[in-house]
């Protein structure tokens, strides 16, 4: 989505205008403009290089997404984050990832000592092997099998996921479109601080992708809300 290289086919082509094909960045990004405008979203590009941002509110708290350039070396091509200012309680603390990724960051994390394996986090490590570090991992029956199998859950108190992560978003979570973003590809959700986050890899790099995204986290922001703070919930986001 956000190759910008343009080839030259002809060099003395007298209209190199008409000889060059709509550009597909811009239909993309015409696409993404158009979904939002449906859900009453804000939109915008960054004009200093390849990316958008939609901006929202969930249960009347300000969200903001954006899809660019990657900021953590554990994702390839575009990124997708997003970031809610929800005011719930500060002390929850819920870490969704799934699994590939996190067996990656903690191969990261461990090195050998003695007879034991240590969590060593330095200046280079990102954020998330911290959270990994401190957050348990928690289950309970009624949770699928098939998702504990494709996301690791780790939280302060096991009692907050459980109000996090309730039926409706689980199954969000294993519903991802068909043909589109596989058990594999880099994805977290969390709350902490009274605010709620995602990060993810933008593949496969289409506008369902990001549909599916944004849904996702703006029904854990309802969740969050409905149990941890505001009892207003808000409007989820459709394709």
């Amino acid at each position: 989505m956000f190759d910008r290289i343009k080839k030259s086919f002809f060099k003395e082509a007298k209209d190199p205008l008409e000889l060059q094909g709509p550009d597909p960045q811009l239909s993309e990004d015409a696409a993404v403009s158009d979904w939002a405008a449906t859900q009453g979203f804000a939109f915008s590009t960054d004009g200093r290089g390849p990316g958008i941002a939609l901006e929202g509110e969930v249960g009347g708290k300000p969200w903001r997404l954006q899809l660019g350039r990657p900021t953590r070396d554990y994702i390839v091509g575009a990124e997708v984050r997003a970031r809610a200012e929800l005011g719930i309680r500060e002390d929850v603390a819920v870490l969704m990832m799934n699994r590939p990724l996190k067996e990656s960051l903690e191969k990261k994390a461990c090195q050998s000592d003695a007879d034991q394996l240590q969590m060593s986090v330095d200046s280079n490590m990102p954020e998330e092997v911290k959270w990994l570090s401190m957050f348990k991992e928690v289950g309970w029956d009624e949770l699928p099998d098939d998702f504990r199998t494709r996301y690791s859950v780790r939280a302060h108190r096991r009692d907050d996921a459980m109000v996090l992560v309730d039926p409706s978003l689980a199954r969000l979570m294993m519903a991802w479109p068909a043909a589109t973003t596989s058990p594999e590809v880099p994805f977290m959700v969390m709350l902490l601080r009274g605010k709620s986050y995602l990060r993810m890899q933008y593949t496969p790099a289409d506008l369902q992708t990001l549909q599916h995204a944004a849904l996702i986290f703006t029904s854990a922001c309802e969740s969050a809300l409905l149990g941890f703070g505001s009892s207003t919930s808000g409007r989820a986001v459709a394709p």
